[in-house]
């Protein structure tokens, strides 16, 4: 399932590629929901992409905003800066 929501958002990408970027955050809300669904199970980065899409909003002041890390991230981590 993440792969088909995968190649839908590289296609949403292809077809807004020439308009203006008006995402407040960074990486743009596109790229989050890429990495979301790259990184994470398709029920989790489900809720962080519709979290980030409901933030963007012109009363938010945007900046730079990552996909938290898995867990493996995290332990790895952990364990480098442990040595």
């Amino acid at each position: 399932m993440n792969k088909f929501i995968i190649k839908l958002i590289k296609l949403y990408k292809t077809r807004t590629q020439n308009s203006n970027p008006t995402c407040r955050y960074h990486p743009s809300c596109s790229t989050y929901a890429q990495t979301a669904f790259e990184k994470h199970n398709f029920f989790y980065a489900t809720i962080l992409s519709a979290w980030r899409i409901l933030r963007c909003n012109p009363l938010s002041k945007g900046g730079y905003d990552p996909v938290p890390k898995t867990r493996k991230e995290r332990k790895q981590e952990n364990g480098l800066s442990q040595d």
